[in-house]
């Protein structure tokens, strides 16, 4: 009589692993089963097996080193299980549990992420997990994470994006002020401009692809702010030139002898068309984006086909 894991098990388990999420599979069976299960799901060809008698005889830090070293854990009590994410904790780790019995109830609710069963889980277990697997299928959890990070990932990018933008026009707005001289976008430009790139122009971001490398990142601090610092120094970097071209177009168009309608106009046009070619730079914030358009396939007719010429072919082709 065999169980074996499901087929995309041993593909999501590898998906974490090189995402930087190590998994460790606790379990009430043999250790010999475990062991087995374990290596072919691809918790490595020899992982080391504890079991909940040997658990039993640790304590204190060496107790937390050991489960961090351990792969697999069989025979193991739902105290124990408890005790296993709490050691993971007091080492800094972000903890997710499975679990689908009333017995790993408790360890759900200590874990930072408790996942439950749901479609062999109790009712106590879907009740005390922060999330429930509909389809029961590891693999879920793997695709949650991809989609975690693409979220995180377009929201970082549109952050980027359009900072600058706003930022500029309060600096903008604030020299021409101190500077004692006309504005060179009035509100209603600027509220103009907010209105239509954040609709046209940003709202792309939200739904751009996922990077190829997304799941090879290791995973970001959890204390780690969404605005960091090296995002303040790409948004001012960005901000000033920006305020300097809007100036620039501004003052230009003055000095050309054109109406002050004229001039504040060029100076929107600077803001969206920088926002456009920006647009394009943060659809990646980590490598550097290139424009490509395929080539045209060039036509080759087969030994079969009769040789198409044009007008100003040489007769020599024929």
């Amino acid at each position: 009589m065999q169980d074996p894991p499901r087929p995309e098990a041993a593909e999501a388990v590898a998906a974490c692993h090189e995402a930087g999420i190590d998994v460790k599979m606790i379990t009430g069976d043999h250790p010999g089963t475990a062991l087995a299960i374990a290596s072919s799901v691809g918790l490595g060809a020899e992982p080391a097996v504890m079991t909940g008698a040997e658990l039993d005889r640790l304590a204190g830090d060496r107790f937390d080193s050991e489960v961090a070293r351990t792969q697999v854990f069989a025979r193991v009590s739902p105290g124990q299980t408890l005790r296993l994410g709490q050691a993971l904790q007091r080492r800094g780790e972000i903890v997710a549990m499975t679990g689908d019995g009333v017995n790993d109830a408790p360890a759900l609710r200590r874990a930072d992420i408790g996942v439950a069963m749901g479609r062999t889980g109790t009712d106590a277990a879907r009740q005390t997990a922060d999330m429930v697997l509909t389809d029961d299928d590891f693999a879920s959890i793997a695709a949650a994470v991809r989609e975690g990070r693409g979220v995180f990932d377009n929201l970082r990018k549109f952050i980027a994006w359009t900072l600058p933008a706003n930022m500029g026009e309060g600096v903008d707005v604030l020299t021409a002020v101190l500077l004692g001289v006309a504005l060179p976008i009035v509100p209603v430009q600027i509220l103009w401009i907010n209105m239509t790139t954040a609709v046209f122009l940003g709202l792309t971001l939200a739904f751009e692809p996922q990077e190829p490398n997304l799941m090879r990142r290791p995973p970001l601090p959890p204390r780690q702010p969404l605005f960091t610092a090296a995002l303040l120094r790409w948004v001012v970097l960005l901000s000033i030139p920006l305020v300097a071209a809007a100036f620039w177009a501004y003052r230009g168009e003055l000095a050309a002898g054109a109406a002050i309608a004229e001039a504040r106009t060029s100076a929107m046009n600077v803001f969206v068309g920088v926002q456009i070619a920006y647009l394009i730079s943060c659809r990646s914030l980590n490598r550097l984006v290139v424009l490509a358009w395929p080539r045209q396939a060039e036509y080759r007719p087969s030994a079969s086909e009769p040789r198409r010429c044009s007008s100003w072919c040489s007769p020599t082709c024929r």
